[in-house]
């Protein structure tokens, strides 16, 4: 089955359009999560709305409201939305092109594929796509995503487009808080050599694919251990020696350091991960995929 957009609309640059889709780029499907049940009846709890005067109320009474001041509220109906339009509505327009590393990783938030929507668009879409991959710069623009309006960097991405929303500046916060305080100037140039060194030793290309959870992992052993009626076994973090001294520490740091492995290109197959033998040891359970948290009202 085709995965569902997420948004439709048209993707415009100045008087050039086409209709393109959106899709999340990622997803959270597979990560393990929990559901609330009752201790003695192991049934799911519903969560229902709860008035502090009422009681338990149907979801139908519920209407939205935007609190002004202290517990004072003014109602926005369904109709009240529907009046606010912009242009971002339906159409994603781009207004500028940067360079990419001109954006402050921090702003960075949701991302997401762009595609063309329909053989008609795909000319366009092709035509849009080149000729930013060729500059090299990535677009500004704007569009509204679950009923707000998003700042968003669209780029070329293989066939496709890449497209990221943005943090609002004001979501940002600032460093003055947390790095305030902390010392300004060059550590010991000794230190600071050696640092630099125990860094070089651990160079090596970034690859995802070989930083596993290793928390879901052991999360998944234990509960296979669990349905098969064992006591799961709980294995010990490593103990950290104390720092006694940073100089000491560093040079044992280099001393016991190793240069990173080879790319997989040019050695032996690896190994498989304690995923790969934690999923083979024993057949999935039959998930009544009773996986999804709901949160308390």
């Amino acid at each position: 089955m085709a995965p569902r957009a997420s948004w439709k609309g048209h993707l415009r640059l100045s008087l050039v359009s086409c209709p393109v889709r959106l899709y999340p780029a990622t997803t959270t499907k597979d990560r393990i999560s929990f559901n609330q049940l009752h201790k003695d009846t192991h049934n799911r709890i519903n969560m229902k709305p709860v008035d502090p005067e009422l009681g338990l109320v149907e979801r139908s009474d519920l209407v939205r409201g935007y609190e002004y001041d202290d517990k004072q509220y003014v109602i926005i109906e369904d109709s009240d939305l529907e009046a606010v339009r912009i242009e971002s509505n339906h159409t994603m327009n781009i207004e500028a092109f940067v360079d990419e590393d001109e954006i402050d990783l921090i702003y960075l938030d949701a991302p997401y594929y762009l595609a063309p929507d329909g053989a008609l668009a795909e000319e366009t879409f092709v035509v849009l796509r080149e000729a930013m991959r060729r500059s090299g710069k990535v677009a500004i623009a704007r569009l509204v995503l679950s009923s707000r309006e998003r700042v968003v960097t669209i780029g070329a991405r293989e066939t496709g487009m890449f497209m990221c929303t943005l943090r609002n500046p004001n979501e940002v916060r600032g460093t003055s808080e947390y790095f305030g305080n902390i010392p300004v100037g060059d550590p010991d140039a000794e230190m600071l050599d050696l640092a630099q060194r125990l860094i070089e030793q651990k160079e090596t290309k970034f690859d995802p694919r070989n930083y596993e959870d290793r928390y879901e992992v052991a999360l998944m052993a234990m509960i296979r251990e669990k349905l098969k009626g064992h006591k799961p076994v709980v294995a010990a973090a490593p103990e950290r020696g104390n720092v006694i001294n940073l100089m000491d520490a560093l040079k044992a740091s280099l001393g016991q350091s190793k240069p990173p492995a080879e790319s997989k290109s040019k050695r032996a197959p690896a190994a498989k991960t304690a995923k790969d033998k934690a999923i083979e040891a024993e057949p999935a359970p039959k998930a009544k995929r009773t996986t999804r948290t709901r949160k308390q009202a």
